[in-house]
C-alpha cells in the first residue's frame, strides 16, 4: 500500500470542564495543569513526526494543545470547533434530567447545533484536506465531538450505533493512513 496522506487527530488536553462533567461546546474553557501535562506527552508521542500542516480549532483548549505539540505555523480552522451545545453548554451533566441523544436533530428544544449541519462541517473539512494535500503529514487537534465523526468518516459508523465507543480521551491520539 502506497501511503499519500497521514493524518493525525488529537483531542485537546483536560480542561475542569472535563473533570466536573459539565457540557461543553463553544465556551473557550482552557486547559488545566493536567491538560498542559497531557498536551506535553502528546507531544513527545510525536516529537519524531514532520507535519507539513497543522490545524487546530478555534477554542483555547484546542490552539493551545496545539501550540504545546508543535512550533510552527497552526492554521485555525471554525469546521472543527466543537459542537454547539446551545442551552446545554457550561451546565452540569446531572442537571440535565433529560436522556439526549446528541446523534439525531430532535434535540432543538436545547438550541443544540443539528447533527447534520456538525457532519457536514467536519466530512467537508476532511474532503478538502484529504483532497488537496498528497504526499503530507497532516496534525489536527479538536474536540470530543468532532472526534466522533472524525471516526466515522475514516472508519464509518460505529458497530450498533454506539457513538460513545467512538469518543476520544483527552489527549488522545488517532492515525489515519490513505
Amino acid at each position: 500500500m502506497v501511503v499519500i496522506l497521514k493524518i493525525y487527530i488529537v483531542r485537546h488536553g483536560q480542561t475542569d470542564y472535563n473533570i466536573e462533567e459539565r457540557y461543553g461546546g463553544r465556551i473557550d474553557v482552557p486547559l488545566n495543569e493536567e491538560g498542559i501535562k497531557e498536551a506535553i506527552e502528546v507531544k513527545d508521542k510525536l516529537k519524531n513526526i514532520k507535519f507539513d500542516l497543522v490545524f487546530s480549532s478555534p477554542l483555547s483548549r484546542a490552539y493551545n494543545t496545539a501550540k504545546i505539540i508543535y512550533d510552527g505555523d497552526i492554521i485555525i480552522d471554525d469546521r472543527i470547533i466543537e459542537r454547539d451545545n446551545g442551552d446545554l453548554e457550561g451546565k452540569l451533566k446531572s442537571e440535565i434530567k433529560d436522556k439526549i441523544d446528541f446523534n439525531v436533530d430532535k434535540n432543538n428544544i436545547y438550541n443544540i447545533e443539528s447533527i447534520t449541519s456538525f457532519r457536514d462541517r467536519i466530512n467537508n473539512f476532511f474532503d478538502d484536506i484529504t483532497n488537496n494535500n498528497k504526499d503530507k503529514t497532516i496534525l489536527v487537534v479538536t474536540h470530543a465531538g468532532v472526534g466522533i465523526y472524525v471516526r466515522c468518516y475514516f472508519e464509518g459508523e460505529p458497530l450498533n450505533n454506539d457513538y460513545s465507543t467512538y469518543k476520544m480521551s483527552n489527549g488522545e491520539i488517532l492515525e489515519y493512513e490513505l
